[in-house]
């Protein structure tokens, strides 16, 4: 044989080898590489301002598609219906009341987010995980406090409602507000943000969260997107303004399906689509207040701020395809604490060394036959450590509380809130919310030896993390970081 011929063939197949062994490397690496993950929040969003939900008067066609792309819970909660607290609960896997977070923290406030506990971003950090976050964070204005503080690579948003500015028509002209800055990592980039420039605000998350997937397609990346949007003042950019049928509110969430739609675009674009799972949610229930400038929970009872349904109950969305079923609905209770022991599961990341709350619900992510929540039951606490709910299965129980109302009547118009009327639960309530999601029938002198069972639980609850409407403290609260020399 011609010795060329023969050198020719064995570069061939000498060349063919690494081929192979090159294309299975990548293979495997592919395999091995853990997911990305994206989590979607939006900030007073109502249960049924999804078209897949019951919405009306605007249509949400990319979170309806990514609703029947995945799957979508009918039963998911926040730990309280307001926005830090809540926020602080989705980071950390913890109820809020665990890690010293209460209500909504102002400009004013002097404390954050502890740095000794983990957010999502530092879990999937051990694991290698390029990690950013574009919104509203409200866990902390101050330096230490923020986002590139608490495993976040990059940032950029406000540090607390878009409400708390000089802007706001409902303010207090005695006691005004500093105006609201925009941040950029750890620096204010923009130290007055005006209303136009809150038209921009959704455009802007949107933006910064395609160009991250850009950036980062070639490794394992997480984004958190917490749209400052619904929450009032309300703006929205010019090409969906007086798009809806519902006005000023329709056309926002509008905007934001825009924005999801733009996300699941850059994915498919970037051939990282069938290896990212996205996470769409809400922080709390609709400002009833404000009227025809907040959204829905309807059938539920009442809204933000109430821990009835309405106030805790949000839309849930999640999308993994050939992971996650396509078109599944998800009857099962779950909670924004379970998404980071789930996370942690599904990227092969360490749990945190501190206590969590949340629990591991990857086979209600998956679709998995008969799949339940491993937790016994889940609490609500509002105000400063204030006990006020206790679920079980099917079952809720209501403890003695205040609560704020409008009593059936209609909110705010053009912006302006109406005024509430205060409630006062004297005794405890029970409510089957299989059969009753709307709360409205008191079932607590009918099943007495349910009344006793969920009574139990609260009492564990207290024990643990306490209840200031009782004035016990828990043994098991931590507190929350404050600026040297603050109360």
């Amino acid at each position: 044989m011609d010795p060329n011929l023969t050198k020719g063939l064995a570069c061939a197949l000498i060349f063919r080898a690494v081929s192979i062994a090159l294309l299975a490397l990548v293979a495997v690496e592919a395999a091995e590489r853990p997911p990305n993950i994206i989590v979607i929040v939006t900030d007073d969003q109502g249960y049924a301002d999804v078209g897949v939900y019951g919405a009306q008067g605007f249509q949400t066609p990319n979170l309806d598609r990514m609703a029947g792309e995945g799957i979508r819970f009918t039963d998911f909660h926040v730990s309280s219906p307001v926005c830090s607290a809540s926020r602080a609960a989705l980071l950390t896997g913890c109820y809020h009341v665990r890690v010293g977070i209460h209500g909504a923290l102002g400009p004013k406030s002097s404390h954050g987010l502890h740095p000794d506990e983990m957010t999502i971003a530092e879990v999937v950090k051990q694991r290698g995980y390029a990690t950013g976050m574009a919104g509203k964070w409200h866990l902390g204005h101050h330096e230490q406090f923020l986002p590139v503080k608490q495993g976040f690579d990059e940032y950029l948003g406000l540090p607390y409602s878009n409400d708390m500015w000089p802007y706001n028509p409902k303010m207090n002209p005695a006691d005004p507000p500093p105006p609201l800055p925009l941040i950029e990592g750890d620096r204010i980039i923009d130290p007055e943000i005006t209303p136009k420039e809150q038209e921009s605000l959704t455009t802007w998350y949107t933006e910064r969260a395609v160009r991250f997937i850009e950036r980062n397609k070639d490794r394992p990346f997480l984004f958190y997107l917490a749209h400052s949007m619904p929450h009032v003042p309300l703006f929205v950019s010019d090409k969906f303004r007086n798009k809806s049928k519902l006005g000023l509110y329709g056309d926002v969430m509008m905007e934001i399906d825009w924005s999801v739609g733009k996300v699941l675009d850059a994915l498919k674009r970037n051939n990282i689509d069938d290896h990212t799972l996205v996470i769409f949610t809400s922080d709390n229930g609709p400002w009833l207040l404000y009227g025809e400038h907040a959204g829905s929970a309807k059938p539920l009872r009442e809204g933000k701020l109430t821990t009835w349904e309405g106030g805790t109950r949000v839309p849930f969305i999640a999308r993994w395809p050939g992971k996650i079923p396509a078109g599944v609905v998800q009857n099962e209770i779950a909670m924004t604490i379970d998404l980071l022991p789930t996370i942690a599961r599904i990227t092969g990341a360490p749990l945190p060394t501190l206590k969590i709350d949340g629990a591991d619900i990857w086979p209600l992510l998956a679709g998995v036959k008969n799949a339940r929540n491993p937790r016994e039951a889940q609490f609500t606490w509002f105000g400063v450590n204030n006990l006020q709910t206790v679920r079980s299965g099917e079952w809720k129980l209501i403890l003695p509380h205040v609560y704020r109302t409008l009593h059936g009547r209609p909110g705010g118009i053009d912006g302006m809130p109406a005024e509430y009327e205060s409630v006062v639960v004297k005794e405890p309530e029970l409510y089957n919310l299989q059969s009753d999601c709307a709360e409205s029938k008191n079932l607590a002198g009918e099943r007495p030896e349910v009344m006793i069972r969920l009574q139990a639980l609260a009492e564990k609850a207290r024990v643990e993390l306490g209840d200031a409407l009782l004035r016990r403290n828990g043994a098991e609260n931590r507190a929350a970081a404050r600026i040297p020399g603050a109360n």
